[in-house]
């Protein structure tokens, strides 16, 4: 069962004395094994790792499972957060930036095979993309990326919005003897591709792809450093794709 922390708080803030019978008095290292071993044993959940935030003396609590969340805790555990955190000077979110860098990943372990690439100019930027036939949030980001030039794009079909129908055109999109083009067909002009008789399209494998890598929903996107931008973010994903060309 997937936890959630936001179930037991209702979305606020929870006194959980309860947690620690005892003050905590010991600092740095066995504060934090205090209250991890407090927060696993009354939530009974698997806490990842805990460290001291860098705002309000809060310590961030990262929780494991099928999808990971960050909560935080004050000093003395005498209270537990939960939600996301913004500077209001710059509107970052902390938590988000956090989750994401939690969720980084080695760009060259994907298994780029059963991606649909398109390369434009010196394909020097490079982004992989989970997108669903079906998502409209997938086809923003679509039109913003033809934008692009000197870029490669390589699009995971993840077929999760329609039970029956986003396999089924992820498929024909697949078995299209010109896939980027019967992609870009159908997301930038919404021209479906043309059904197939037989195909053995790789679904489970796209499937359990995404779901190794926390994939959620659409569309979610990684840069040649390994940083996850979710949603249609352009303005974001352009800035996480040009980060590798500025540290060269």
């Amino acid at each position: 069962m997937i936890f959630s922390i936001r179930k037991w708080m209702a979305g606020i803030v929870i006194a959980v004395s309860v947690l620690l019978p005892f003050v905590v008095s010991a600092q740095g290292s066995a504060q934090e094994a205090q209250i991890k071993r407090a927060v696993e044993t009354r939530f009974g959940v698997k806490v990842e790792g805990i460290r001291k935030a860098p705002f309000l003396g809060l310590y961030e609590i990262v929780i494991g499972g099928d999808e990971r969340e960050i909560v935080y805790a004050d000093e003395k555990a005498g209270y537990l957060f939960s939600g996301n955190v913004f500077e209001m000077s710059s509107r970052r979110n902390f938590t988000q930036e956090r989750l994401n860098a939690l969720s980084a990943i080695n760009f060259d372990e994907l298994p780029l095979d059963l991606a649909i690439k398109q390369v434009r100019g010196n394909g020097k930027k490079m982004v992989a993309m989970f997108s669903d036939p079906f998502c409209p949030f997938c086809r923003q980001l679509d039109q913003n990326l033809s934008k692009l030039d000197n870029v490669t794009i390589y699009t995971f079909l993840y077929p999760i919005l329609r039970k029956d129908e986003s396999p089924e055109m992820s498929s024909r999109i697949w078995c299209s003897p010109d896939r980027s083009k019967a992609y870009l067909d159908l997301m930038l002009r919404n021209r479906e591709p043309a059904k197939v008789a037989a195909c053995n399209a790789p679904v489970e494998k796209w499937l359990a792809l995404g779901q190794k890598l926390g994939v959620r929903a659409t569309p979610v996107s990684y840069v040649r450093s390994g940083a996850r931008v979710i949603g249609a973010r352009f303005e974001e994903l352009q800035q996480a794709m040009d980060e590798p060309a500025k540290a060269q």
